[in-house]
């Protein structure tokens, strides 16, 4: 397996959470002892709440992840929701940490970038510096600047970038800085639910239309796109939406073939396998890679979902590796000379 959509919680923002005002912040409890405090998330003990490479590779070899491809969780992305001058070093340090990693366990890592999103120029110079290093593919953007057509516009500095270096983006459900988010509070009922299934699956099909229904990806041919949990729900949507272009746009190409024709690949983190099987009779088994968000329960979900979908054994391979190599063998050559090294 190649895990395409692994989460990580970098130790590098201990500082940087001790010094905040607000959540996310270190402070100490009751007790005495340090904890970070993150919203929804409560307080975890510091030696819970950051990732450590010992323990993910050996996860890692415990359920047969060759490599996982980090990112920031969501919970850490206000580093690049900062003014430039505290978001840029700080992304840089989050960067720097993943292509360390990358280096010293050759084949078993690569890396999304974090960026300082509030200022585009600052982005996308760091998307030019991180994609020099060891390790790096590309960089992770909120979904949000993909809602529509006309909201994707901020970041084509970003997808120019991407492009000239066959670069790989994977846009993850989340705001822009400003953006209100999450939408619904805590105090309405099935809060986790409507923000963690309804509106992120909502927003993720939105992103989907935006890059496969316009001509938003058209001057970039080099750059590779991923999306996760499936592109939202497009999968089970799209039989309502050519039955409504057949209704309203007669003279339009249908959009289950627009989809069809798109490169957009989507990774298939939470799903099962009816699901899946929907997406690989929509999309094909050749868009689509694997996603756990990093963890022992994702993988072993991702396994089992991938293993009981009747989608047959060749495409289970493509899903759950080949395609993945693919992606990463035009994105960067290095990573394919140290997977195969390795």
């Amino acid at each position: 397996m190649i895990d395409m959509h692994a989460h990580w919680k970098p130790g590098e923002l201990v500082d940087a959470l001790r010094a905040r005002v607000k959540e996310p912040r270190i402070v100490r409890n009751d007790d005495g002892i340090e904890v970070l405090k993150s919203g929804r998330m409560g307080e975890e003990p510091l030696d819970k709440a950051f990732d450590g490479v010992d323990a993910h590779l050996a996860r890692m070899d415990r359920q047969g992840v060759e490599m996982s491809v980090l990112s920031l969780l969501g919970s850490f992305c206000w580093i690049e929701a900062q003014p430039p001058e505290v978001a840029v070093p700080l992304c840089r340090r989050v960067n720097d940490g993943f292509s360390a990693i990358c280096q010293k366990h050759p084949g078993r890592f690569a890396a999304y970038a974090a960026l300082p999103l509030t200022d585009m120029s600052a982005a996308a110079a760091e998307l030019e510096r991180a994609l020099a290093l060891p390790g790096m593919i590309g960089a992770q953007l909120p979904g949000n600047y993909f809602l529509t057509r006309k909201d994707a516009e901020a970041v084509r500095p970003l997808l120019e970038v991407a492009n000239r270096h066959h670069a790989a983006l994977l846009i993850h459900h989340g705001p822009r800085p400003g953006d209100m988010f999450p939408k619904v509070t805590g105090d309405t009922d099935n809060a986790r639910r409507r923000n963690g299934t309804l509106d992120m699956q909502a927003s993720l099909s939105a992103v989907m239309v935006t890059l496969s229904l316009t001509d938003l990806l058209e001057p970039y041919p080099d750059l590779s796109i991923q999306v996760h949990n499936l592109g939202g729900n497009i999968p089970f949507e799209i039989e309502r939406m050519d039955h409504r272009c057949l209704l309203d746009t007669p003279d339009e190409e249908l959009p289950s073939s627009r989809f069809r024709k798109s490169k957009v690949l989507v990774d298939c983190n939470s799903f099962g396998p009816r699901a899946i099987e929907a997406a690989v009779n929509l999309y094909g088994a050749d868009r689509i890679v694997c996603g756990t968000d990093g963890s022992a329960f994702g993988v072993d979900w991702t396994r089992k979902a991938l293993a009981d979908a009747q989608i047959g054994e060749e495409a289970r391979q493509q899903i759950l590796h080949g395609n993945a190599a693919a992606m990463m063998a035009r994105t960067r050559k290095d990573l394919q000379q140290q997977r195969v090294a390795a």
